[in-house]
């Protein structure tokens, strides 16, 4: 489904980049386990941001004082927590995966390691933003875009649109997050060879893609923190992710960036939630979806860190009315059913060799 958000933008700056602090991703770890109410440890792996998911955790303690100091928060990539949820399948330690992609959430949810949210949470999102039996739901929609280091590349040098990228002019200013353990580049990637898919009848014409990108890509960067270094440090020039946790680092870190939304338009990804089947704290489990999916909830983050929401609510956040996001057409059920032997091929066939 192609969906548009207001007017296409070019690049964002100046005054839309203080409104648009946004978050996503994380990578470190933090923990504070304790007993939950029926007798295990609420324990949350994470993708999002390390710094939104404590601030929800301690309102979602305040709001629920049984669960003070009892929740448990381990960030990783999201790949990485999906990987982790498969192994400890046959023993569950987590009891709620937040943060990864809808065609990861498939993947699990196809593996039989997550089970059905609660139906007030299930009723509360679109059916094309969840599972169909709510063993995923879709809390927000992330826009995967480029940005730059404005103080090496000036506007009319930046990249524009995807393409560019792959432009001799690009040659070695990309630092790229590397992209096996990364829910949003895996995307990003799948997205650039689904785009081609149905001209070519086939991959390779993303994949001639992804080597062109790979010939450019000065440095493969180990996770986010290290990818926002090298260009923070003018070792790259520019890089592909999500404009969340971009603006993120604008607004808290006063990083040197300018967001663009490509031309051809953003791939929009649905960001999601899941319960872990025969988790052992199944009711605080319970209790921190609806407390997550509450409109109020909602409209925080909204607000605060400017997500796009899944749930319909009272009141379209300002800054939305402000951000004409076009979606890039994308077939996600495609990428569901082939992201894994695209990336596959890609870390054995294309990285490193351009």
């Amino acid at each position: 489904m192609k969906r548009t958000f207001r007017k296409p933008l070019g690049t964002v700056a100046g005054g839309l980049a203080l409104m648009l602090a946004l978050s996503s991703c994380g990578l470190d770890d933090s923990s504070a386990g304790a007993e939950g109410s029926d007798g295990g440890t609420l324990t949350i792996y994470t993708a999002r941001d390390k710094g939104l998911a404590e601030a929800v955790v301690a309102d979602f303690e305040a709001a629920n004082p049984d669960y003070a100091g009892k929740v448990e928060i381990l960030t990783l990539g999201a790949q990485e927590a999906l990987e982790r949820i498969r192994a400890e399948k046959a023993n569950p330690q987590g009891d709620i995966w937040w943060g990864g992609t809808g065609q990861q959430m498939k993947q699990a949810a196809g593996d039989d390691v997550l089970a059905p949210a609660p139906d007030a949470v299930i009723d509360a999102v679109p059916e094309d933003l969840r599972d169909p039996n709510g063993l995923w739901v879709g809390e927000m929609q992330l826009a995967e875009v480029i940005f730059y280091n404005h103080d090496m590349l000036s506007e009319e040098e930046a990249p524009k649109d995807w393409d560019d990228l792959v432009a001799p002019e690009m040659a070695d200013k990309l630092a790229i997050r590397d992209v096996e353990a990364s829910g949003t580049m895996r995307s990003i990637y799948s997205a650039m060879i689904d785009r081609q898919y149905d001209a070519a009848g086939s991959p390779e014409a993303g994949y001639d893609w992804l080597r062109k990108l790979d010939a450019n890509t000065k440095v493969y960067a180990a996770n986010p923190t290290d990818l926002y270094l090298r260009v923070t440090r003018q070792e790259a020039a520019a890089s592909a992710w999500n404009l969340q946790d971009v603006m993120l680092q604008i607004e808290n870190q006063n990083a040197p960036y300018t967001p663009v939304i490509p031309e051809s338009g953003a791939p929009m990804l649905v960001d999601g939630v899941a319960k872990i089947k025969n988790g052992p704290s199944s009711e605080a489990a319970d209790a921190f979806l609806e407390f997550l999916f509450s409109e109020e909830t909602q409209k925080d983050l909204s607000e605060t860190y400017y997500q796009i929401p899944s749930i319909e609510m009272s009141e379209t956040p300002s800054w939305l009315t402000e951000l004409d996001l076009v979606e890039m057409d994308v077939d996600w059920d495609r990428i569901g059913d082939n992201e894994s032997e695209w990336i596959g091929y890609w870390a054995e066939n294309i990285k490193g060799k351009g």
